[in-house]
């Protein structure tokens, strides 16, 4: 595909463009999973702390859909 949208209700919040410049630019055409996670931390919340009174935290996930172009 020349490009993979990722939409929440609706709305596109990225957008990954196939530029045709190998596996490592575009990897989606290789097998792969989805993640779907709750991440706590990383560059900015370890330089700004994480407020522990934000836990418990859940996700809750109705559905996630996949379409294939032919």
């Amino acid at each position: 595909p020349e490009k993979i949208n990722i939409l929440l209700d609706g709305k596109v919040y990225n957008t990954f463009k196939n530029e045709y410049k190998g596996v490592a630019e575009w990897p989606f055409d290789q097998p792969f999973h989805l993640k779907l996670n709750i991440a706590v931390g990383g560059d900015w919340g370890g330089q700004k702390g994480i407020d522990d009174g934000i836990f418990p935290q859940k996700m809750i996930i109705d559905y996630v859909r996949v379409f294939q172009k032919d």
